[in-house]
């Protein structure tokens, strides 16, 4: 009489668990990197309005120096809110603006990381070019 083998052997299940502690170990640190970028999007949006109110404003003055929060159609700073610790509108010239957003201390983040756009326009009545740096850029957040 035969017997017919029935189930795994401990060695297919050993290879298994291995393979799937070997997949959980590449997952698990890229998810986190993912949620943060998550995250550290609410601060990116928070900037908008100061963006649109810089905007509306130079075209209206023909320059940014006015263009200050609470000044000219401009937001007032951003409050901490969520995931955005502040946000607010500084370094203005005739044709350059600043907005600066910084993440809050808490869901990953250290309290640091920064959020920079650098308006420039090249005369005036002219589009403004924005560009981006801060902390975040180096993080892959932004």
């Amino acid at each position: 009489m035969q017997h017919t083998q029935k189930g795994f052997t401990l060695i297919e299940l050993m290879i298994v668990v291995a393979i799937i502690g070997i997949l959980a170990a590449v997952a698990v640190p890229a998810y986190q990197t993912y949620t943060l970028k998550a995250r550290f999007s609410e601060v990116v949006s928070a900037a908008a309005p100061l963006k649109l109110g810089i905007e509306l404003c130079f075209q209206e003055q023909n320059s940014l120096t006015n263009c200050t929060n609470g000044a000219n159609g401009v937001p007032l700073a951003i409050p901490a809110s969520g995931n955005v610790l502040s946000g607010a509108v500084g370094a203005n010239g005739p044709l350059t603006a600043q907005i600066t957003m910084t993440a809050a201390n808490a869901n990953g983040f250290a309290g640091t990381e920064t959020y920079i756009l650098t308006g420039l326009a090249t005369a005036p009545g002219t589009s403004i070019q924005w560009t981006k740096s801060g902390t975040c850029v180096g993080l892959g957040y932004c």
